[in-house]
């Protein structure tokens, strides 16, 4: 049996805290203002690039495919750096980790407003994924180990709707800025909201003292994999974000091919999907402090947002007239919002030891996945087919993946000694 460090001591002391102030009081929001807004960048961040392309490539002087690389870099750098910055916040604290990487985003950010060539953005994203991949993970911790479990959803739910809100509405005022005084004023914008959540992350993110190493950094990278529960969702997220978000990367071609909707429609479309992605984060929140205030630790959900994922995509591939396939694509992100929160929730309670690393390993098994399924979908002649065949089809087997997991999770909870969190 593991030994209790003094960090991890003060933090489930912060945590019984903040769960008696839950239940007196309900769900303080304020409470999490720096994080939150931390998410709403992070969102509008990853998805703002793209429509900037076409200026920044004229404004640099490189083609849109060269430019397009910078956005490689920011996606790379988070997948691969994120479960050893994970290890790092759960070793030595959320403060650390998330103040370290709030000052980078906004280095980063300016780094990218100056840029006068390829070299420099590149780099500038590729320290702006490094500086997510090191605050992102420990955000997801710190709301799991200072909200109550009644709570604990409904924070998480509304930090993911947060995060979705960036790319609905920060990216278009993110090109709105950059349209009315140039791109590089979207990355300053960026650069001083950030500058502005630190003195929120001071007051609101206690420290903590190092907890130490236990084991081998190897062991310790992979400890999330050895914890059954944990294994088995990570290999559920990676289906599920194959069939996810391996489908989305088509879905403009897909709506363009059976609709020849117009790029205007598309970015009404992409509202649709945030909204979704926004609802489901807040809805898959409250449904699961619900099941847990009634006994249900099983995360009993799971199972429900692949099959409503299936048949999303599935409507949006095949279904008869525009109304459907929309329809069919609001149902698709309402379960991928509420699928994301359930694992996000999993990752915070299972193994309180290791939250940030199961977090970034959510993260990094998302990015793999959605690789491998639009690999997948590309490979079809007929991208309406590719998105039926790969899509709806790795929903169902996320689907059965979920209710496998809730069984193991479940059986986990019955196994596990009395009083232990």
């Amino acid at each position: 049996m593991s030994t209790v460090s003094p960090a991890e001591s003060a933090e489930h002391e912060s945590a019984e805290s903040a769960g008696s102030a839950d239940r007196a009081e309900g769900f303080d929001r304020f409470r999490y203002a720096g994080v939150f807004a931390l998410l709403f960048l992070f969102g509008t961040e990853t998805f703002l690039v793209s429509p900037l392309l076409p200026t920044i490539s004229d404004d640099i002087g490189v083609s849109e495919a060269a430019a397009a690389s910078s956005v490689t870099a920011y996606v790379l750098a988070y997948a691969v750096t994120a479960p050893f910055l994970g290890l790092v916040s759960d070793r030595f604290g959320r403060r650390r980790a998330l103040l370290a990487g709030t000052v980078l985003f906004t280095v980063s950010n300016a780094a990218a407003a100056v840029s006068t060539g390829l070299a420099l953005l590149v780099i500038s994203r590729a320290l702006a994924g490094l500086a997510a991949a090191a605050a992102g993970p420990a955000i997801w911790a710190h709301i799991s180990e200072t909200t109550s479990d009644r709570v604990r959803g409904r924070a998480l739910g509304l930090g993911m709707a947060l995060f979705s809100c960036g790319q609905v509405v920060g990216v278009p005022l993110g090109g709105l800025l950059a349209g009315l005084a140039g791109w590089r004023s979207a990355f300053w914008a960026l650069a001083l909201g950030t500058a502005a959540a630190v003195p929120l992350l001071l007051r609101q993110v206690r420290p903590t003292t190092a907890q130490g190493v236990r084991v081998g950094a190897v062991r310790g990278l992979l400890a999330a994999w050895g914890v059954p529960t944990l294994r088995e969702g990570l290999l559920v997220n990676t289906a599920f974000h194959a069939a996810n978000l391996g489908a989305y990367t088509f879905l403009g071609a897909l709506l363009v091919d059976r609709f020849d909707l117009s790029v205007e429609a598309l970015g009404l479309v992409g509202v649709l999907v945030g909204a979704g992605s926004v609802a489901g984060s807040l809805l898959g929140g409250r449904l699961g402090d619900r099941a847990r205030a009634a006994g249900r630790t099983d995360l009993p959900l799971l199972g429900l947002w692949g099959l409503l994922l299936a048949v999303g995509i599935a409507l949006a591939a095949k279904g008869p007239g525009l109304v459907l396939a929309l329809a069919g694509i609001t149902v698709w992100f309402v379960a991928s919002g509420g699928f994301v929160t359930d694992q996000q929730t999993l990752a915070g309670t299972v193994a309180p030891e290791l939250r940030a690393t199961s977090s970034a390993w959510l993260t990094s098994t998302m990015y793999a996945g959605t690789g491998l399924g639009a690999w997948a979908v590309g490979a079809f002649a007929d991208v309406s087919a590719g998105t039926l065949a790969v899509g709806a089809g790795l929903a169902l087997v996320a689907a059965l993946g979920g209710v496998l997991l809730s069984r193991v999770a479940r059986a986990a909870a019955v196994s596990r000694p009395a009083g232990q969190a």
